[in-house]
């Protein structure tokens, strides 16, 4: 009889995702270690916190210790990424994350690996300015280079005087104008992969934004057939591409004749996978440490429909929790995080036996959701 291996998985990142990792990579008898410098994050309550700064050396050095590391946020310092490369296979790694860290690069790099985009244009300087607009179709997004998220580092423009006042407002730093897309909605579908090159894929779900947060998702999505066949070519294309190990997440715009365009990737778990957690089967955590620690690997969905409505903060206003816990198929995720508006503070997935009565029941779940 074999024994069942106790590898130990490092995580740089301590907040709600790197929280979840580790409560999936429990029952697999992985033990899971993770540097964050904030003392209250997240992840304290079910893993090893080293609370310690990105870049410490002990802290660092503690991680190069484990079988294999991951990351829960793409924005990592380099020099934490530096101080580990040959002692500890990072996944995904340095050479991946830089590109999706950098929206001009990872649109490149999309195109090169065969993914369609919007179309857009690079704003480096004022000169870049002139005729930028009328290269994307008369109306865009002008977005920051680095570190937007959430909605956050982005201005719509439709005239040359708002393209010059949204990189004003930016900061002058270097941007990307993207075309506006006429999208007929949002999708997302995630693709892991193994070191050894066994690639899987979730669910193809169906998202609404609010303020330029993830209000909504839904599985399964309302898409033409083939469209999940085609979100999973492209995301193959780019798994193997880019040489993925670990798990990535794509965003979609879908246009209505069924097209996609990529508009965005994460190289880690993703907000709109959260849902795959209550629907039966394998969830997104469980598929990221199966790729990142090489352990057997499958297509991850659903076996029932399911919901999920993030919980985040209003100013003034709270989720009805007690209803919310009375209505049939819910499920509540907090983050253990204080209150603050526009914060993350959790999530809520539900589940049906048949798409119309998830439909009905997401209705009352949002009412009672700020």
């Amino acid at each position: 009889m074999t024994t069942r291996p106790s590898p130990t998985l490092g995580i740089l990142g301590g907040g709600q995702l790197a929280q979840m990792l580790a409560l999936a990579a429990l029952p697999l008898g992985v033990k899971v270690r993770v540097l964050e410098p904030d003392p209250q994050a997240p992840a304290r309550l079910c893993a090893e916190h080293l609370q310690a700064p990105y870049t410490d050396p002990v802290g660092l050095d503690a991680l190069a210790e484990c079988d294999a590391v991951t990351l829960e946020f793409e924005n990592v310092p380099v020099e934490a990424l530096d101080a580990l490369r040959g002692r500890v296979p990072v996944r995904p790694g340095a050479e991946l994350l830089a590109r999706s860290k950098h929206r001009a690069r990872e649109k490149h790099a999309l195109r090169e690996a065969g993914a369609q985009t919007a179309p857009f244009v690079e704003i480096m300087a004022p000169s870049d300015l002139e005729g930028a607009l009328e290269r994307v179709g008369g109306r865009g997004i002008l977005k920051t280079s680095e570190l937007g998220y959430d909605g956050k580092g982005q201005v719509r423009v439709a005239s040359q005087e708002e393209l010059g006042r949204g990189w004003d407002e930016l900061g002058q730093v270097p941007c990307i104008l993207e075309g506006f897309v006429a999208f007929e909605r949002e999708v997302s579908l995630a693709v892991a992969r193994t070191p050894d090159g066994r690639v899987a894929f979730g669910p193809l779900v169906e998202n609404v934004h609010r303020n330029g947060i993830l209000r909504t998702s839904v599985y399964p999505a309302h898409s033409p057939d083939g469209t999940e066949a085609r979100a999973r070519e492209m995301a193959r294309a780019v798994a193997e591409g880019w040489g993925l190990e670990g798990l990535l997440t794509l965003e979609f715009f879908q246009l209505p004749g069924g097209e996609l365009l990529v508009n965005e990737v994460a190289p880690r778990v993703h907000n709109s996978g959260h849902l795959t957690q209550d629907g039966g089967g394998v969830s997104q955590f469980e598929a990221q440490v199966r790729a990142v620690l090489g352990l057997p690997l499958t297509d991850w969905s659903p076996l029932l429909p399911c919901a999920m409505v993030n919980d985040v903060g209003v100013e003034g206003a709270n989720p009805d929790w007690a209803a919310v816990d009375t209505l049939p198929g819910t499920r509540v995720h907090l983050y253990h995080k204080a209150h603050r508006p526009g914060r993350k503070l959790g999530h809520v997935n539900l589940v049906a036996p048949d798409e119309p009565t998830l439909r009905e029941r997401l209705e009352q779940l949002e009412l009672l959701i700020p």
